[in-house]
């Protein structure tokens, strides 16, 4: 798929640009923009349960149909979720080397979760929400707009490995 294309969702409060990469792709941040994620979701990740509980609290009250997605232990998906951003966050000035991962994450939402592209748009929204409530003052408008880069950009190959699945 030509990394040239765009989606864009619309979530409830803002406009989520997603930008359709392949595994060749590399994140179009600035080295200071991968330092705020980073040291963000490193006062993020002491409070991580109770921010997957904020998450997929937010994450419900956006999309009350989402709810029927998860089957199982939020706990344990609470988990699940603060792992994977770990994973990406640490990642980030790497990010080739997880995208074919995050691609095949994409299709797995996509094939056995049937996961509806709508929903990347609330999910962005959830996680900027709660990324705001955890960090209180330390969620700076940059601290946003790297977050809202990185998590587009993530989505954005998701949804590519989505389409490929299709």
């Amino acid at each position: 798929m030509d990394e040239t294309n765009q989606i864009i969702l619309v979530g409830n409060s803002f406009p989520i640009h997603f930008k359709i990469t392949d595994s060749k792709s590399t994140l179009d941040m600035t080295p200071e923009q991968v330092t705020l994620v980073k040291e963000s979701w490193e006062k993020v990740k002491p409070i991580s349960e109770q921010a997957a509980e904020l998450f997929y609290g937010r994450l419900f009250t956006l999309d009350p149909s989402l709810r029927s997605l998860f089957k199982g232990d939020m706990s344990e998906q609470g988990k699940k979720l603060m792992s994977t951003i770990t994973l990406a966050v640490t990642s980030l000035d790497r990010l080739e080397t997880i995208l074919p991962t995050v691609q095949a994450l994409g299709r797995k939402h996509a094939v056995e979760y049937e996961v509806p592209d709508s929903s990347y748009a609330t999910v962005g929204e959830a996680l900027i929400w709660t990324l705001g409530q955890g960090l209180g003052d330390d969620f700076t408008e940059d601290v946003k707009e790297a977050w809202l880069l990185t998590y587009t950009t993530l989505s954005g190959a998701m949804l590519s490995g989505k389409s490929a699945a299709a």
